[in-house]
């Protein structure tokens, strides 16, 4: 709904009905609706349970086991019976709509904040709700790489090796799989330094515009091009000390300063990466490149 009409309209928000208030519209059913028949505690337990906090869905169930029970001839029902008379019941899942929602942001963040078990817990609810697995498949891989990155690359594969194993055995056992690498991603070391590293590279692009390729990183099929210079002066690294070209720039020649995008975290892999890196930098203020910082 949009802001305009909401600021114009009298809102109420309808919330899901606690234990004590399904037992009280349950007693009002079964005393006031004429219905004739009894429920044994744990019969009353397992209704209210598979109504899920939901009172019409709670009405809906009573009225299919009273009609079970009068085909039974029964006056009475145990838990027995009303597991036998109702079908197992989905849980609240509007596809699409805010519980849906609710619940996939509940299961990222549980992933994100490196808490396995409420990450499991996230992932059997939308399970239980309904929710296509290879719907949550796409999310985990999302999560391996918004969230786990290059602190562990093995992240990555865990998740799309857990979606083709899915896609190989179909539920419930492919299930599993994609279990197992929400528990690996939730107990993985954590970096969104690749999602910040990409997004601001491209509002750098985006604000920055177009500029020429240095001429000593240009390709050169032909002649005339290999006359004109193109790659001439390209330090090809792996004949270089640690296969790495101290000084050499890759960026284009009109920007005064190399832009840092990636900023690995001390955290797993991307510690030694960093390191690495800060090696590459100390190369590079050696060979006397200008744009190599010494804060860095």
């Amino acid at each position: 709904m949009v802001g305009a009409l909401l600021s114009r309209a009298q809102v109420y928000v309808l919330k899901s009905l606690d234990e004590a208030g399904l037992a009280a519209l349950l007693e009002r059913a079964l005393s006031l609706g004429g219905l004739g028949i009894a429920l044994e505690e744990e019969g009353g337990k397992l209704l209210l349970a598979q109504a899920d906090g939901d009172g019409r869905r709670l009405l809906n169930l009573l009225e299919q086991l009273a009609t079970a029970m009068r085909a039974a001839g029964r006056e009475s029902a145990d838990a027995a019976f009303v597991g036998e008379a109702l079908a197992p019941s989905r849980r609240r899942f509007d596809k699409g709509g805010d519980a849906f929602y609710d619940q996939i942001s509940a299961l990222h963040k549980s992933v994100r904040g490196s808490n396995p078990d409420a990450s499991l817990y996230w992932f059997c609810r939308m399970l239980d709700g309904g929710a296509d697995p290879l719907y949550l498949g796409r999310r985990i891989l999302r999560m391996a790489v918004e969230d786990v990155g290059l602190a562990d690359p093995r992240a990555l594969n865990t998740a799309l090796e857990a979606v083709a194993t899915y896609e190989r055995l179909g539920s419930p056992e492919g299930e599993l799989a994609l279990a197992q690498a929400v528990i690996y991603l939730a107990c993985a070391p954590k970096s969104n330094a690749v999602y910040a590293a990409f997004g601001a590279a491209k509002r750098f692009v985006a604000e920055d515009g177009s500029r020429p390729v240095p001429v000593h990183l240009r390709n050169a099929p032909t002649k005339l091009m290999k006359e004109l210079g193109f790659g001439r002066e390209y330090r090809y690294a792996h004949d270089e000390p640690e296969a790495y070209a101290a000084g050499e720039r890759y960026f284009p020649d009109e920007l005064p300063r190399d832009p840092r995008f990636y900023q690995p975290t001390p955290r797993g892999v991307e510690a030694r990466i960093g390191e690495r890196l800060a090696h590459f930098r100390q190369l590079d203020r050696a060979a006397g490149k200008q744009d190599a910082r010494e804060d860095d």
